[in-house]
């Protein structure tokens, strides 16, 4: 896992079944694009195919901003701000 506490780290938080797949609330990665964020998580996660199939099904919030269609090469996430994947998920 990348748990690191720099000053150039953004928090990935998992909710829901992307946290029963990683095995934790949240990790510590370096800041960069989403698509560098991502990658960092899964390379944390060798081998955990779950984590990775949730992670592609995720809608992604950077703080409380959705990600839409946006490529996630192009997408900026600075030092010090969250990451929030969410799985689709049922319920009323």
């Amino acid at each position: 896992m990348t748990d690191s506490s720099g000053a150039g780290d953004v928090t990935v938080r998992f909710w829901a079944a992307a946290r029963a797949a990683a095995g934790q609330e949240s990790q510590q990665v370096a800041a960069g694009t989403l698509a560098e964020v991502l990658a960092a998580v899964r390379a944390a996660h060798p081998g955990n195919t779950r984590l990775a199939d949730v992670m592609a099904m995720c809608s992604v919030l950077i703080g409380d901003t959705p990600v839409t269609t946006s490529d996630p090469a192009t997408v900026d996430v600075p030092a010090g701000s969250s990451v929030e994947l969410l799985p689709p998920f049922a319920g009323g």
